[in-house]
């Protein structure tokens, strides 16, 4: 049996809505767009020609294909469960047989993120397409694991994609589509219509061909939305982090300074020759952060 996370099709992309939406984010930012389709980021330019250029060969070359996705999808057999490389790189694989499982993928990964890379950079942006695809491929083989879904290969970037319209749904909340190029549908209606969809299947996964692409789906999307959700706690565990440090640093400084000035009080009294080999190395240490300090 083959598994794919299947494309996010059926829905008619054509356009965002930029010459008359102008959406507010949750977090004030306000993307103004006036262009009829909007231009192409670093990362999502990348992720692209990397999956096109990974389907080719798949496409054309049928043993070279089994090769690929006996070794970089997720297949949740036995002595594959620690090979963990497989919840990045079938993310990069795709359907040979159906053309609109990359086509429509491509599609949504230009029209998705190419709102939320400039807003976060591209940096931020990989790591979180990444971390969704994961998830996506994670939830997957435990749901295997304990007889839910059928075995078989999950290939797909979808899950990756639609973590990615999850946060934009959560961020942008009044962002649009026109579908067909003419009706308008808010990015959070598409969001929840793919949830509600993949849930649907997973309760019963025997009545569709496609449960493991669903459950890629499913995981892909709750990753997207925890990771929206928990910025603000993450941020201030970053800030409390480096406040302790920093505290931890300043502390050390002091017992530091105190140690030297003890030391010198020593060779002030009783001569250098009087210091021990410790205290000597403490003092040649301090020397040498007052010269670094210095420089700076």
């Amino acid at each position: 049996m083959s598994v794919r996370a299947s494309s996010i099709d059926n829905m008619g992309l054509y356009d965002r809505d930029y010459t008359q939406a102008d959406f507010e984010s949750k977090s004030g930012y306000e993307p103004h767009f006036r262009v009829s389709m909007p231009k192409i980021t670093p990362v999502v330019m990348w992720l692209i020609i990397i999956n096109v250029v990974v389907f080719l060969p798949t496409f054309l070359i049928p043993p070279l294909k089994t090769f690929i996705f006996d070794w970089f999808s997720v297949y949740p057999a036995l002595g594959t469960t620690l090979q963990f490389w497989r919840l990045v790189t079938y993310q990069f694989l795709h359907s040979t047989t159906e053309f609109s499982h990359i086509f429509w993928n491509m599609v949504w990964l230009y029209f998705i993120g190419t709102i939320l890379e400039p807003f976060w950079g591209s940096r931020k942006f990989l790591i979180f397409y990444l971390i969704c695809g994961a998830a996506g491929g994670l939830l997957y083989p435990l749901l295997v694991l304990v007889g839910w879904l059928k075995e078989g290969y999950l290939v797909g970037a979808s899950g990756a994609i639609l973590g990615v319209l999850t946060a934009t749904a959560i961020l942008f909340p009044s962002s649009r589509f026109y579908l067909m190029g003419i009706f308008p549908i808010r990015v959070r209606i598409i969001a929840i219509i793919f949830l509600v969809f993949a849930i649907l299947t997973l309760l019963n996964p025997y009545r569709s061909s496609n449960a493991g692409g669903e459950a890629a789906h499913l995981g892909g999307m709750v990753a997207g939305a925890v990771y929206v959700f928990s910025q603000s706690w993450r941020e201030k565990f970053k800030l409390k982090l480096r406040s302790g440090a920093w505290q931890k640093k300043m502390t050390a400084q002091r017992n530091l300074q105190v140690e030297v000035d003890r030391i010198l009080e020593k060779v002030h009294n009783s001569g250098i020759h009087s210091l021990t080999s410790k205290e000597k190395k403490i003092l040649k240490q301090a020397t040498k952060a007052e010269q670094m300090r210095n420089r700076l």
